[in-house]
């Protein structure tokens, strides 16, 4: 089952996993991160990478979070693959925006 960013990425768009993702599957919308279920390998490297825990297996993904399965299908090839780290966007809605950059 492929990952899937949630929620807790919205405004905060730390980008650790997609500098480890083996398969390019991260995709850089303006304000969150998606994952493109058709390229991920489920090789579980993004996970610990996340500093806001909003990366899921599909089948673990939270009840109030399952529409993210639909919105990183759906938004993903609509925004330029990421696979480098950048600076976060840490703006208001970021749950962790005292993480590291």
């Amino acid at each position: 089952m492929p990952y899937v960013v949630t929620e807790p990425c919205l405004d905060c768009k730390y980008t650790d996993c997609a500098s480890v993702c083996p398969v390019q599957a991260f995709h850089e919308g303006p304000d969150h991160l998606y994952i493109n279920p058709n390229t991920c390998i489920d090789c579980d490297a993004c996970l610990t990478e996340c500093p806001v825990d909003a990366i899921y297996s599909e089948q673990n993904v939270p009840d109030k979070w399952k529409n993210y399965i639909a919105i990183n299908r759906d938004e993903c090839e609509k925004y330029p693959v990421i696979q480098e780290k950048i600076r976060a966007l840490k703006a208001s809605r970021c749950v962790n925006s005292s993480a590291e950059p």
